[in-house]
This record gives structure tokens, C-alpha cells and sequence, in this order.
């Protein structure tokens, strides 16, 4: 009964926010087109005007030579590159009344190809030239002709740098959170192993005088540790779902956790019939298992632990109980930190019960989606 794909240490995923920049560029390429063939068509129109269509070509041709790797892998060029485009159109703003136009997409390009502190005198000197311009060809200034330029200008540069900003605070909220993430891997698995080496072989010295065969016997029991801590550390760091969850599926890699417990007795049972889930749930419910028995066994004083997966229609629910002496609290060290974030990042709740002298219990519901 295999699970989803263990997808335990995905990247961060890119967000809408940062999606929205390319699309931004896309739309101001397509906008200089646009008004570039109307620009050629009203010239075509009136004639035809020779001048206006050679310098539209050239506007063409350099806007284009501004999007080959020549320019872009070289960003020494840009501004020589914005330059001669800018000197360009301005030439066919001299010529007609259309060039102007093109000024609202010179603005998001200049704003997307130039770093802030540059682009914002860049656009106000254009926006200057795009009113001059209305003003040479009607004769007159008009508020349209200064309103016009001057709110498209505002406009851009709140677009633009709002989304940058916006993409900048995303990509930081993101790496947090993957670092967080990458936190708790290793708190579930490389801090789990070790510690329970280190008891291991405290128990092996402390025995290793009186009764060297159950210390030699514990001693194999930390190499076996330590290797399969080895291979937990190369799954993380190939960015690869828990070695439990490689080959097994979720119950069976809880019944395996419980099987490798030799005190406190653990046992753990299934409610339900068992069905394949999505990775990232294996992965949450196994790591709050782990962490749940770990704290039972090393903090909990425990004689009994039972750890029971239930399946349901809407949820999937895994509870850990033990008869310990009832220590932990909800507000308690980083593994109950991490069991909870693991949950709520699948829309899930996260419950703890301790009571002193009457043990602990664990509970974690994932809701699963419902196709009618």
C-alpha cells in the first residue's frame, strides 16, 4: 500500500508575486509592438511620411538588439543600450504625435532594466519629453498633455517597484521558511540519531565491565543507528523523503518505528482501511511519530506507548499515548515546535494532552481533499 511521492524537501515554490515581474516585461514587449505597427500604419496613412517610417524601423531594430544575449548577458551595455533607444524615440517624437505614445511602455522598461535609484530620474526625464511632445504638436499646452504622461509615470513606478518589493519580501519569507524546514529535518532525523547513540553507548560503558555481551550488543545497536542516521543525512542533503518512506508505505513505516522501540513496549495498530496519501502527509505524520515516541522513551519515563494511524474520508488522523509521568507542555522545546508547524503547513490541528503522572497524548489530523 505505497504512499505519494515523499517529497519531503522541496525548494521553496515560486510565488504569484514573483511570477508577476516576467509578466510585466511580456506585456511592455507586446505594447511596443503594438504601438510601433500603429505608429508604421498612421505614417503609411498620411503619405506615406518616409521619415517616420525609417526612424520607426530603427526604434524597432534597436528595442529588438536590446533583447539579444549581447546585450542581456552584458549588463554594462544596458545603459548604453537604453540611451541610444531613448534617443531614438525621441527623434520620432519630433516626428509625430504617435512616438509619444511609446513613452508608457519606456517606462516599465526602464523601471524593469535599471536599478531603482537610476530608473525613477530615467522616467521623470522621459515623462518630461512625452509632455514636451504633446505640447509641439498641439500647439499649446493642455492638461491632458501634462496629466497624461505624468500619472502613466506614477503609475509604473508603483507597479514596478511595488512588485519588486513585493517579490523581494517574498523570496526572503521564502527562504526562511525553507530554513526553517531544513531545521527540522535535521532536529527529526541527524539530532534524533545522535541522541539516541549517545544514550546507547552510555548504557554499553556503563555495562561494559560487568556484562560485555549485552554492551557489545548495544554498541551494534548504535552502529545501526549511526548508519541509518548516514543515510538520512545523504537523503537530505540530495534534497530525497525519509529513508523509512523510500520502500514502505506509511504504515508500515510507523510499524517499523514501533518495532525498533525495545522499551518502553510500543505498539501501534491501524483504524480503518489504508489508502495512499500524499507524500507530504507520510512525511508529516512519520515525523511526528518519531518525535512523539522519541520524547516518550527519552523524557517521558513511559511503559507503554501506542501509536494508532486512522483513516477516514475527509482526514487522516495519527495519535501517540503513552503512561509517562504526563512532562511535556504545549508551549514545550522544539520538537513539539516542529510537530506543529510540520501539521499546519497541511491545514491540519495539532493537539497535545499531558497531565503529571497520568502520561501524554499526541494528536495530529490532516484533512484530505474530497472528490464527489
Amino acid at each position: 500500500m505505497g504512499g505519494g511521492s515523499p517529497t519531503a524537501y522541496a525548494g521553496p515554490v515560486t510565488s504569484p508575486i514573483s511570477r508577476a515581474l516576467p509578466l510585466v516585461r511580456l506585456v511592455t514587449h507586446l505594447l511596443v509592438v503594438a504601438l510601433l505597427l500603429v505608429t508604421a500604419v498612421s505614417a503609411l496613412g498620411d503619405g506615406p511620411d518616409t521619415a517616420v517610417l525609417v526612424v520607426t524601423a530603427l526604434l524597432a531594430a534597436v528595442y529588438v538588439a536590446g533583447l539579444g544575449p549581447w546585450i542581456t548577458r552584458r549588463p554594462a551595455l544596458v545603459p548604453l543600450w537604453g540611451a541610444l533607444l531613448s534617443l531614438v524615440w525621441i527623434g520620432l517624437v519630433v516626428l509625430t504625435p504617435m512616438g509619444v505614445w511609446l513613452a508608457f511602455p519606456l517606462f516599465f522598461l526602464a523601471l524593469n532594466v535599471l536599478p531603482a535609484r537610476v530608473a525613477v530620474p530615467v522616467v521623470g526625464a522621459l515623462t518630461v519629453v512625452a509632455v514636451v511632445g504633446f505640447a509641439h504638436h498641439s500647439d499649446a499646452w493642455e492638461i491632458g498633455g501634462v496629466l497624461g504622461p505624468v500619472i502613466g509615470a506614477g503609475v509604473a513606478i508603483a507597479v514596478v517597484l511595488g512588485l519588486r518589493v513585493a517579490s523581494q519580501e517574498s523570496e526572503r519569507r521564502g527562504k526562511l521558511e525553507e530554513r526553517e524546514r531544513f531545521s527540522r529535518e535535521i532536529h527529526d532525523t541527524l539530532a534524533q540519531g545522535l541522541g539516541s547513540i549517545h544514550l546507547l553507548l552510555g548504557a554499553a560503558e556503563r555495562h561494559l565491565d560487568a556484562h560485555p555481551g549485552p554492551a557489545r550488543d548495544l554498541v551494534v545497536q548504535a552502529r545501526e543507528v549511526a548508519g541509518a542516521n548516514l543515510a538520512e543525512a545523504r537523503r537530505l542533503v540530495r534534497a530525497q523523503g525519509p529513508a523509512d518512506l523510500a520502500e514502505r508505505s506509511l504504515p508500515e513505516a510507523l510499524a517499523r518505528l514501533a518495532d525498533g522501540v525495545d522499551s518502553p513496549t510500543t505498539t501501534f495498530r491501524v483504524d480503518g482501511t489504508p489508502f495512499a496519501l500524499p507524500g507530504a502527509h507520510d512525511v508529516a505524520l512519520l515525523r511526528v511519530a518519531q518525535e512523539a515516541v522519541a520524547n516518550a522513551v527519552r523524557h517521558a519515563g513511559a511503559r507503554r506507548v501506542t501509536v494508532t494511524l486512522s483513516y477516514q474520508d475527509d482526514e487522516v488522523a495519527l495519535d501517540v499515548v503513552d503512561d509517562g509521568n504526563g512532562a511535556a507542555t504545549d508551549n514545550g522545546g522544539y520538537g513539539l515546535t516542529s510537530m506543529r508547524a510540520r501539521v499546519a503547513e497541511l491545514g491540519g490541528t495539532f493537539d497535545l494532552e499531558s497531565t503529571p503522572g497520568h502520561g501524554t497524548a499526541v494528536a495530529a489530523r490532516l484533512p484530505l481533499e474530497v472528490h464527489p
